[in-house]
């Protein structure tokens, strides 16, 4: 038979355990198995060990278990949502039926079928594929110069910024002289790590024809990391 804990964030899910390891060390039977982790992943916290003595001491068991398997040091997650309506603390049953399915409802015998295999290799399939990476970025400060005074400088910062990338941002700019009547474009720019190297970006777009027209060189002047 079928044995299902429901609602186990709540006072009468709590006393359903509490009951059911009444004599017992662990869920089912004498040993630690995946049936005790099914359980012990959807309780909150720790039970109270005065109002739910035989629930505490097995979560306490449990713990220990998972201490010396997983050793890396835990910083605290809290998993939230709204809590359902309560239901009867304890049901058996040979399985549950479509109409009683429900997330907090843990079925510790029942077996999962080719097509709960399928469906869930499909969902974790769908969370890789649509799961962004998170990767850093960076604000880049850029020096841009012309070949001579005789540049057109407008032409020649509307040809850096139709450089268009994935990852790439331009952002603001202004005009330094530098000498004998020449002005240098600084400008700046922020970009994805992962997606943009500043020195490609220099050698094969800004300095490659039809943008070296205007440019005759690029310097990195400042970098930093966001």
């Amino acid at each position: 038979m079928a044995v299902t804990f429901s609602n186990l964030h709540t006072e009468s899910g709590l006393k359903s355990i509490n009951d059911h390891l009444s004599g017992k060390t662990y869920i089912s039977g004498d040993q630690l198995t995946k049936d005790d982790i099914k359980v012990y992943g959807a309780v909150l916290e720790q039970p109270s060990s005065d109002i739910y003595p035989n629930a505490s001491k097995w979560y306490q068991a449990v713990s220990a278990k998972l201490a010396s398997s997983f050793p890396g040091k835990a910083v605290g997650v809290k998993v939230g949502g709204a809590a359902p309506a309560e239901v009867a603390p304890v049901k058996e049953a040979a399985k549950p039926s479509a109409d009683d399915d429900n997330d907090d409802d843990i079925d510790l015998f029942g077996e999962e079928t080719e097509e709960e295999k399928k469906a869930a290799e499909a969902r974790e399939a769908t969370k890789a594929s649509t799961k962004k990476k998170e990767s850093g970025k960076s604000s880049v400060l850029m020096d841009v110069k012309p070949w001579d005074d005789e540049t057109d400088m407008k032409k020649l910062e509307e040809a850096v910024r139709s450089v268009e990338m994935e990852g790439l941002f331009w952002g603001a700019s202004k005009l330094v002289p530098v000498g004998y009547g020449i002005k240098k474009l600084q400008i700046m720019l922020t970009i994805i790590d992962d997606l943009v190297s500043v020195d490609t970006l220099i050698e094969e777009r800004l300095t490659e024809e039809p943008i070296n027209e205007y440019v005759q060189s690029c310097d990195i002047v400042a970098f930093n990391k966001i």
